[in-house]
């Protein structure tokens, strides 16, 4: 168990290192994937600004940038040891791939399987976020993604550590069911989701036309993070991540009113929630001890 631990930190450290010297295939370069699209998106910010009165620069905006790397990188190598002792205690519980495989799709075209598998981990992504506003304990570390007062593109990684936690196994869980998938796949879906999940918290406007019942955008997420929730929303709304077409299914979209782009963020108490980024990875933990 302990040689597992050591060896995915290790091995995940090294190809983070080899991905900043361009020693990785490029479709695998998380690392200049994440700042090209990051840079890319920023310059649509930029360029087509949603809220004028926003500046560049906007508030939070270089803790935001941090959080980028520290939940995308550096938690990353700390946690990897994690996932690699979870995966053996899944195996001790007799879970692996071929017992829990509920779908097999190799016998697929690479498109088919590509889809299915986004699909498939969009769909835990977004049950897990539900989760997150409804159960008081999780509800308090989420709370760190919603302190975001202005919005931007950067917003989309401001997370508190502990959600990897609860997403991670429950998305690993997700790939076992779907036996035969090729792991090249995922390389696509990632640099995907994090494009999706990049526009959805930038200061643009952007709804795809028909397509806002398919995919997340801009002006449904806004909502999301808004101050104050709708009457009956005490949970919120728009939990889409990249799929918005499971809050249309399950009624949980809405977009209040006609107000563009204009509206308080956060949360009630936000005013006092800590605003640095120390005390912020450490927020929530005390209610754990509770």
């Amino acid at each position: 168990m302990w040689e597992a631990l050591v060896k995915a930190i290790s091995g995940t450290l090294l190809w983070t290192w080899k991905s900043i010297l361009f020693q990785v295939p490029w479709y695998t370069n998380y690392f200049w994937g994440l700042i090209v699209i990051s840079l890319a998106v920023w310059g649509l910010e930029l360029a087509f600004p949603w809220r004028k009165n926003q500046k560049a620069i906007r508030k939070d905006f270089w803790l935001d940038g941090f959080y980028m790397f520290f939940n995308f990188f550096l938690f990353t190598i700390a946690i990897s040891g994690f996932y690699a002792v979870l995966s053996k205690g899944y195996a001790g519980l007799g879970l692996t791939a071929s017992s829990l495989r509920l779908i097999d799709l190799s016998a697929m075209p690479a498109w088919a399987q590509l889809i299915v598998f986004f699909i498939t981990l969009d769909f835990v992504q977004w049950v897990t976020h539900v989760i997150l506003h409804r159960v008081p304990i999780l509800w308090e570390f989420h709370k760190v993604h919603h302190s975001v007062e202005e919005m931007g593109f950067a917003a989309h990684l401001r997370y508190h550590w502990m959600e990897n936690l609860l997403y991670k196994p429950l998305k690993t869980l997700g790939v076992m069911v779907l036996g035969g998938f090729e792991p090249e796949h995922a390389y696509i879906v990632h640099f995907l989701a994090i494009t999706i999940g990049h526009l959805n918290h930038a200061n643009i406007r952007l709804t795809y036309g028909p397509l806002k019942y398919i995919l997340n955008n801009p002006v449904l997420h806004l909502w999301h993070h808004s101050y104050h929730l709708p009457e009956g929303r005490k949970y919120g709304l728009n939990y889409a991540i990249s799929l918005s077409i499971w809050d249309y299914l399950f009624k949980t979209a809405e977009i209040p009113d006609d107000r563009d782009g204009e509206i308080k963020l956060g949360f009630p108490g936000v005013e006092e929630f800590p605003k640095d980024f120390g005390h912020q990875l450490t927020h929530g933990l005390q209610s754990t001890k509770k």
